[in-house]
């Protein structure tokens, strides 16, 4: 086994033989397309192989940036790998070494593994969430229970047996009896979250926030423990907008799966795409021309400064003011009127392809960017006066819902919002890709950790963003914006006509898609409300095996007990205003 492990070593890592070196010849090194060293432990080994690996080794993994499952049970093409029914993987990160390790554990059906919530708070969801898919226990959780399914949900979607589709199951029937019990699972009981309805000297009142409400920003419920108008307790509710897109990912070839990839962040646009393309590419080794790709850091980019736009306005109308969410859904329609004269579309383009994008740059393209570019710095000057220096915003978000690095990490918080505590790690910089170590742009972080350092550092990209866009108009390449590669899809038609070989293979990639070698990945980019990332197993089909899709917002609402409590519901609101998050981009 520990040959394994030395066999299976980059030259330039240590990792999986440092852990072998403290825990033993049974951690088994697996090699992956990413470069990402992975390392089975064994169960017992797994709490304390975290422990050193978030406290003692050389670099410090302070992010669990991922954790879920993988049923292996239907997988065919497992070499090297140790037997397993069932894989929980931990994906973590150190920022402070510039580092990432995949640590995995086998299990048979049935079988549970210890929980890590003590050693990463932010495992409680994603842990309750592989409980919920998989029907993994995990042994010492403090309330495990299904987060993104009904209660009385039978099954767990992402094993290989239940259902992909409605029609491979009967017809559905709500009779009052089972109606009644659906309710009656939905019923909050303070008891079961660890609340108590009294204190010492008073009755706590129990206050539904949601699901249908405004300030809450889509289908989600936070039940609140409150004391006079004071949140003594706070527990965010998810699931109602769950669509399985994961499950769907087994059922989508490659290339059609990129349409759904819209929806997750539905404020993000071809943003979604983006890692998904990049992680399948890296799978089947294609190489994406350089016009390609400074377009989608282009059309990124754009997505990012209409996301961020929506985020800027709602946060002011959350806190009082009406009219800044105006001003800049007008500069939003601007913006999705160039982004759809490149792509056709406005919020759901699906123009970005494996292998480059839809089409070429369509004539005045330059100009109409070019135009919006000088025409925002004016209007984000109006909005600083409107909204950024007006004292009653300012009062009502400095000092409040504020965390430090730390807690951020401890929480999975990324992006602008762990920017905001001085924390500097911006994607694009530190592991560029796409092309982003060509382009000049700076980094904006803020220090208070606040609801309104999080909108400062949003709004300061929002400049940032308009000078990269500046420079693909300046600095766009010529040449193809579609690799050559055989596994691009759609591939390129030139030739379709000429020779019946490429029309076999035109006919075959767009019908059942592109055969991807075996093999695991993972890409993450800098998405709009922080980092998101594509794991993809392919076991050398047309679809992928598994694919798990690991989104920002999913953990930052997991962090809102921490920073509400003590606060006032008012001050609740803004917390949450102040968070930018999607539910679709939560449940997908």
């Amino acid at each position: 086994m520990a040959e394994a492990v030395e066999d299976a070593v980059d030259e330039h890592h240590h990792l999986p033989a440092d852990l072998a070196t403290h825990f033993g010849e049974h951690c088994v090194a697996q090699p992956c397309v990413d470069g990402i060293p992975t390392v089975w432990v064994p169960k017992e080994k797994l709490r304390d192989v975290l422990r050193y690996l978030k406290h003692d080794a050389p670099a410090r993994f302070e992010l669990m940036f991922d954790l879920s499952a993988i049923d292996e049970r239907t997988r065919q093409r497992r070499d090297g790998q140790p037997d397993s029914e069932f894989t929980v993987f931990y994906h973590l990160m150190s920022l402070s070494g510039d580092d990432d390790i995949r640590v995995k554990v086998a299990l048979a059906d049935g079988e549970s593994v210890d929980s890590i919530e003590s050693v990463y708070p932010v495992a409680n969801w994603y842990e309750r969430e592989a409980f919920d898919m998989f029907g993994i226990r995990f042994d010492g959780h403090s309330n495990l229970r299904r987060i993104l399914t009904p209660a009385l949900w039978e099954g767990h979607p992402l094993r290989k047996e239940h259902p992909a589709r409605a029609t491979e199951m009967d017809p559905f029937k709500m009779t009052p009896e089972f109606q009644k019990a659906q309710q009656e699972a939905l019923r909050f009981v303070p008891e079961e979250w660890g609340m108590s309805r009294s204190g010492k000297h008073t009755d706590f009142m129990f206050l539904n926030l949601g699901p249908n409400h405004p300030s809450v920003h889509g289908v989600f419920r936070i039940a609140l423990q409150l004391d006079g108008e004071v949140i003594v307790q706070a527990v965010p509710d998810i699931g109602y907008h769950h669509r399985a897109q994961e499950k769907m990912a087994e059922r989508q070839s490659w290339h059609t799966y990129i349409p759904y990839t819209d929806r997750v962040d539905y404020l993000g646009g071809v943003m979604n795409n983006l890692p998904y393309v990049l992680n399948v590419e890296k799978l089947a080794g294609i190489d994406v021309p350089e016009r390609a790709q400074v377009i989608r850091v282009m059309l990124s980019e754009c997505f990012r400064i209409a996301s961020h736009l929506l985020f800027y306005g709602t946060f002011a109308q959350d806190v009082g003011q009406m009219s800044p969410v105006f001003y800049m859904f007008a500069d939003r329609e601007r913006l999705f009127s160039i982004i759809e004269a490149i792509t056709g579309g406005r919020m759901h383009p699906s123009w970005f392809r494996i292998g480059g994008v839809t089409s070429d740059l369509p004539d005045g393209w330059d100009t109409m960017v070019r135009d919006f570019c000088d025409y925002m710095p004016a209007r984000l000057d109006h909005y600083e006066k409107m909204a950024m220096r007006n004292k009653i915003l300012k009062r009502r978000t400095q000092g409040i819902g504020a965390y430090n690095t730390e807690e951020g990490l401890d929480w999975g918080i990324t992006g602008s919002s762990l920017r905001a505590t001085g924390h500097d790690w911006d994607l694009r910089k530190k592991r560029p890709y796409s092309m982003y170590d060509q382009f000049d742009f700076e980094v904006p972080i803020a220090q208070a950790g606040d609801c309104y350092a999080r909108c400062e550092v949003r709004v300061a990209e929002i400049r940032q963003s308009l000078r990269i866009l500046r420079q693909c108009v300046d600095n766009m390449p010529s040449g193809p914006v579609k690799s050559d590669h055989r596994l691009t899809t759609p591939p390129r038609k030139e030739r379709t006509m000429q020779d019946i070989e490429t029309l076999i293979h035109h006919f075959l990639n767009v019908s059942w898609g592109p055969v991807i070698p075996p093999g695991e990945s993972v890409t993450t980019v800098e998405a709009t409300k922080g980092w998101n990332s594509y794991y993809s197993i392919s076991d050398g089909g047309t679809m992928a095996y598994r694919t798990r899709i690991r989104t920002p917002s999913f953990p930052a609402l997991q962090q809102i007990p921490l920073i509400s409590r003590g606060f006032m519901v008012a001050d609740l609101i803004a917390i949450v205003a102040s968070i930018d998050f999607v539910m679709a981009d939560v449940d997908r």
